[in-house]
């Protein structure tokens, strides 16, 4: 008589396994029996599961875009004045996208995704948005909407440049678009030109 075994965090496993696939082999390489083989579930698992490998990619997707929008909305929301919430941002870039290769490749599977199917763009918006509504905690929403746009731009550059990221640069990006009717604007601090952005 075979006895089931009692594995509770099974699907949860599968998504984590999928997301790691995804990192290794990009979604073109998932298949249903590659993600139960690196679950370590059998295979009957995944049909269990999930309806579909549809169904699969929008669950672990869905799971990588809260993950990341919660520690985005951790960042500003530890803000307090327009000094921190500029720091958060940088932050952000520095350390939560620019942070860990396996987010750069997921990130933009998704959005590879998104460009081709709506279901996956509906995640996409839902990430953006709050993103964006957790900039507004600090600036207006035209602000928040090219902060939003830069950060994505800049998880494009990183993550096809071959030279990491000038720091110095991406702060003096974020100062410019944060820019108040009294700030100066053209060069940092010590008249020093600022660095080119990162091409």
């Amino acid at each position: 008589m075979t006895v089931r075994r009692h594995d509770p965090g099974r699907r949860n496993r599968i998504i984590d396994a999928c997301l790691d696939l995804i990192t290794e082999v990009g979604v073109a390489g998932v298949s249903h029996r590659k993600v139960a083989a690196l679950a370590d579930v059998p295979l009957g698992s995944m049909t269990y599961h999930f309806a579909g490998m549809d169904e699969l990619l929008r669950e672990a997707f869905g799971r990588f875009s809260r993950s990341v929008s919660d520690g985005f909305e951790q960042r500003m929301s530890e803000a307090t004045d327009l000094a921190s919430a500029r720091a958060a941002v940088i932050e952000i870039i520095t350390r939560d996208v620019f942070g860990s290769q396996r987010d750069l490749v997921l990130t933009h599977e998704l959005y590879t995704l998104a460009a081709r199917e709506p279901a996956f763009r509906e995640l996409t918006n839902a990430w953006m948005a709050r993103s964006r509504a957790a900039l507004e905690r600090h600036f207006d929403p035209v602000t928040a909407r090219m902060l939003d746009a830069l950060i994505e731009g800049l998880t494009i550059h990183r993550a096809l440049d071959t030279e990491p990221p000038h720091r110095d640069t991406m702060t003096e990006a974020v100062r410019r678009i944060t820019a108040g009717p009294g700030d100066v604007i053209g060069r940092t601090s010590g008249d020093r030109q600022p660095e080119l952005p990162i091409a």
